[in-house]
């Protein structure tokens, strides 16, 4: 019987930290998953290494469930970031050895493909409403048929989503230190409707625009600015409110026709059941990192099928590629797929992480290698020490602690 003999958890950082696990059969076959989880990435990487990988050892790479249900159910404490992102890397690397063994990509082995391509969209910033157009035109001359839109709020300082003016992708965990962010509601709430009105009026309705709040706003103020945002047409507003209390959205429903997404910070179809069978969201952003892998992902899919709320899961580039990779196959064979994030990696990651999924005309393809598609360069990553950083966090002008 084919069995586990190795697994192994790298850290490095090619641009930005990530948290890779690598997993070796007696047959050699070699899968990878994405294990980074954002400004904690050495507790996962702790996680996996003390308590995970040496359970794994022995154990038939083929029984993908029953080795979910072991590291999720013999835990006993369960659910969590740092529990579901390990079984998540766990997962994806078993995942990528059955398509291995099989010779087929992981799609495949889901049911096959029930589309031709994955959507995709982009994100577009600007330091303020000028900048932004520049940089929506810039995406759509790409061939982006999705942008999400941010900008600087004038006279707040570190606005998310706009990236620092070096050049590069935007990244939020810039110091060993949270930086601190200064943060006030009530000129967001005017200028969010300007900034997207100004692209529309720029560009007009042949894309879908797509805007993300942030989880900044109370469940009053989010209805106010989904009925405010409603000529825009939005494909979504991302993240309006903080979600524990998913009863919440009820209010921002009776509000606005607006269409909701929320659920990058889920971590099991627990964290939004209510959300999904109250038809509360419109679109659930579960990652396949963050929300215990292949395995799971799809289950809190099959559910969101269910009550008519579609896809669109979380794909920023603190995702490693191999997470990216994982995400276009679920993405090509669920059939209510809505849209997949798609931001990016910074370089050099691409000397760690080989891909073969592709981007044309508004869509991405996994491609048709066995597995996931991806391959990790570990000499390379060695070459690239993890960097001690952390995400920031918000204050309002009061000097009190607000939602990041």
């Amino acid at each position: 019987m084919t069995t586990i003999t190795e697994a192994r958890v790298i850290v490095t950082s090619p641009g930005r930290n990530y948290v890779t696990l690598k997993i070796t059969t007696s047959d050699g076959v070699v899968g990878w998953g994405d294990a980074t989880l954002n400004g904690r990435e050495l507790a996962v990487a702790a996680y996996m290494t003390d308590h995970v990988c040496p359970l794994l050892v022995g154990r038939d790479p083929a029984r993908i469930e029953d080795t979910w249900q072991l590291l999720y159910r013999g835990a006993y404490w369960r659910r969590g970031p740092v529990t579901m992102t390990a079984i998540a890397a766990v997962d994806m690397a078993l995942w990528d050895i059955k398509g291995k063994v099989a010779g087929l990509p992981v799609y495949q082995l889901l049911g096959g493909a029930a589309r031709n391509g994955v959507l995709v969209y982009c994100h577009a910033s600007g330091s303020d409403v000028p900048a932004l157009l520049d940089d929506v035109a810039r995406h759509l001359d790409q061939g982006f048929l999705a942008v999400r839109a941010q900008a600087s709020v004038p006279g707040l300082e570190g606005t998310y989503g706009v990236p620092a003016p070096d050049g590069l992708l935007y990244e939020p965990a810039s110091a060993a230190l949270p930086a601190e962010h200064l943060w006030d509601t009530g000129p967001y709430l005017r200028f969010a409707p300007e900034m997207l009105g100004a692209v529309r009026e720029r560009f007009g309705f042949g894309f879908h625009l797509l805007h993300d709040v942030h989880h900044r706003l109370s469940p009053i103020e989010a209805g106010r600015l989904g009925h405010d945002l409603e000529p825009h047409r939005l494909f979504w507003l991302e993240d309006p409110t903080p979600a524990e209390d998913q009863s919440a959205f009820r209010v921002i429903r009776q509000h606005t026709t607006t269409p909701l997404a929320v659920g990058e910070v889920f971590n099991s179809i627990w964290d939004c059941q209510q959300l999904i069978t109250e038809r509360l969201i419109d679109y659930i952003r579960t990652s396949v990192t963050h929300a215990g892998g292949i395995t799971h992902l799809r289950r809190i899919f099959s559910l969101a099928d269910l009550y008519g709320v579609r896809t669109g899961s979380h794909g920023p580039g603190d995702l490693s590629p191999v997470a990216m990779a994982a995400a276009l196959h679920v993405d090509m064979s669920v059939p209510n797929f809505g849209i997949q994030e798609y931001m990016g990696h910074r370089d050099p990651a691409g000397e760690v992480f080989r891909t073969t999924y592709t981007f044309a005309d508004g869509y991405m393809h996994p491609g048709d290698a066995p597995g996931l598609g991806v391959d990790v360069d570990e000499d390379a990553a060695v070459h690239f020490p993890y960097d001690p950083r952390q995400l920031p966090v918000n204050r309002r002008l009061d000097g009190s602690v607000h939602d990041w």
